[in-house]
């Protein structure tokens, strides 16, 4: 066959076949493309002599080769989509254990969505009852290492802040107030970047209403301690928690009971008891699903008795 004839060959074989088929993968288009990709790319970039030099049964070689490598990474990457699944699945099911054991085998994976679940599962682990202090040490610096990498490999994952956001609030209950406090402005960077990257995101709103709810009733001696360190130090108003609250359980409601809590304690807070017993008794009769689900029913309980409801 002449160059010229195989061109036309080539080219009437490209306009009959697709260049490419689409792969959803986590809600994101990936392109995967056929071995005729690779003829298009010797042909307009100038390299046909060179093609056209392969003999027949290595060119066949060349195609078949081709088609191997771009099946296995399309089987990569679907295998990445079911480990995420069942990663979700575990997670909602409360699997903390399992689901931690799933994905550390990922833990050095340069994908931002194993990492940040990786965090999540470490840092959830790290809260079980049975866990030593040791262990909770460990998982918790854990944890922050992942989130830290997830943010790295992703900068516009909105769920690499969240829980790179946490757990740097996490290591600092080890590292003192100064340190706490000095990573608030950090935290809450962190925190208004993941709203901003997903505003749908009850999760994320929740935890910033916990932010300023932690600093609306933080404590005298922090506050002195602040105000010694920083010339402005963090400030924030129960007004602004209970907003962002409301905000989260508009957003998703009845999305997750420490919401229904906080939104019940800062009602207390601001001495209106008729709208905290609503709230609270919501908390009182959510599910629980995991531990904290039953350290928040216990608490609402004791709340309320406390309000004599």
């Amino acid at each position: 066959m002449s160059g010229a004839t195989f061109i036309r060959c080539a080219a009437r074989t490209l306009l009959s076949v697709p260049a490419c088929k689409t792969v959803k993968i986590r809600g994101y288009h990936r392109q995967y493309w056929t071995a005729f990709r690779n003829i298009t790319l010797a042909i307009t970039g100038g390299r046909t002599a060179l093609l056209l030099t392969i003999p027949t049964l290595s060119y066949l070689g060349l195609e078949a080769s081709n088609r191997v490598q771009n099946a296995t990474a399309v089987h990569a990457l679907e295998k990445d989509e079911e480990v995420i699944e069942q990663a979700d699945y575990l997670y909602s099911c409360g699997e903390t254990e399992k689901l931690y054991q799933l994905l550390l085998k990922y833990k050095d994976s340069d994908d931002a969505e194993f990492l940040w679940r990786l965090a999540r599962a470490s840092r959830d682990l790290s809260l079980l009852a049975h866990i030593t202090a040791e262990e909770k040490n460990k998982l918790t610096f854990g944890a922050f290492e992942y989130a830290k990498k997830a943010l790295e490999k992703n900068e516009a994952c909105f769920a690499a802040h969240k829980w790179f956001a946490v757990c740097l609030s996490d290591i600092g209950d080890y590292e003192g107030v100064k340190v706490k406090i000095g990573n608030s402005y950090i935290i809450k960077d962190h925190l208004e970047r993941a709203i901003e990257l997903n505003p749908k995101d009850a999760t994320s709103i929740h935890i910033l209403g916990y932010w300023c709810f932690a600093f609306a009733e933080l404590p005298w001696y922090q506050r002195k301690v602040a105000a010694m360190i920083f010339a402005s130090p963090p400030n924030a108003t129960y007004e602004e928690a209970l907003t962002f609250f409301l905000k989260a359980e508009e957003v998703d409601p009845n999305f997750y009971s420490k919401n229904l809590l906080m939104l019940g304690k800062t009602y207390m807070a601001m001495k209106d008891k008729e709208k905290a017993v609503v709230w609270l008794s919501k908390a009182q009769d959510y599910p629980p699903h995991t531990e904290e689900d039953k350290q928040v029913h216990k608490e609402a309980i004791d709340l309320l008795k406390k309000l004599g409801a």
